[in-house]
């Protein structure tokens, strides 16, 4: 077994020991999205609480929901799924994205335009740090897929590093700014550029 799949079975164990997690996986499950995965700052928080030995691991203060549908564009949808979430999970806050649609609210958001993105993986391997660019989902059978474009490395040694695809190293260091990595995890180790 190589290194990818060690810390591949470890996040599986890590989700699975959560229930927070698996709650929200169950959730998500349930909207029977073909392309779709809890991501980002939730998958982080769940394996640096774990490797930091939080006793109770608390849920994130928001679960992203990552999916891709080019066929419905419509922010609406997203809402209506949130709202479906919510009565499934009620109290979680759930934000949901559909990735296929960032090209037409980036620019707005961050100042500057970004071309449209072509699948989830894609989407993913966008995402602004290395160890944020993970996403897991429930399959079919119950096991916990995972899609990690930029393997799993950064995420369980617990670095957090720029990943130039999409985040300018402005944004970069604001995010650094607003998020305080290593005042939760004092692990952390953080590339400033």
């Amino acid at each position: 077994m190589d290194t990818q799949e060690l810390l591949a079975a470890r996040l599986r164990a890590i989700a699975r020991a959560t229930p927070w997690c698996m709650q929200a996986l169950q959730a998500v499950a349930q909207l029977g999205l073909p392309h779709c995965c809890i991501g980002a700052g939730a998958v982080r928080q769940l394996v640096w609480d774990a490797l930091h030995g939080v006793a109770h691991p608390s849920a994130p203060g928001d679960i992203d929901v990552a999916y891709f549908d080019a066929a419905d564009l419509q922010p609406q949808r997203e809402a209506q799924l949130r709202q479906r979430l919510e009565a499934l999970l009620p109290g979680v806050p759930w934000e949901v994205c559909n990735q296929a649609r960032v090209h037409l609210w980036f620019e707005g958001h961050f100042g500057y335009a970004v071309p449209p993105l072509r699948s989830l993986d894609e989407a993913i391997a966008s995402w602004p740090e290395f160890a944020t660019a993970v996403g897991i989902h429930l399959q079919p059978g119950g096991g916990i897929g995972i899609l990690a474009p930029h393997g799993l490395d950064d995420l369980f040694n617990m670095v957090i590093r720029r990943n130039p695809a999409r985040i300018s190293a402005d944004g970069y260091a604001q995010r650094l700014a607003s998020k305080d990595y290593a005042a939760r995890w004092p692990r952390v180790t953080i590339f400033p550029e």
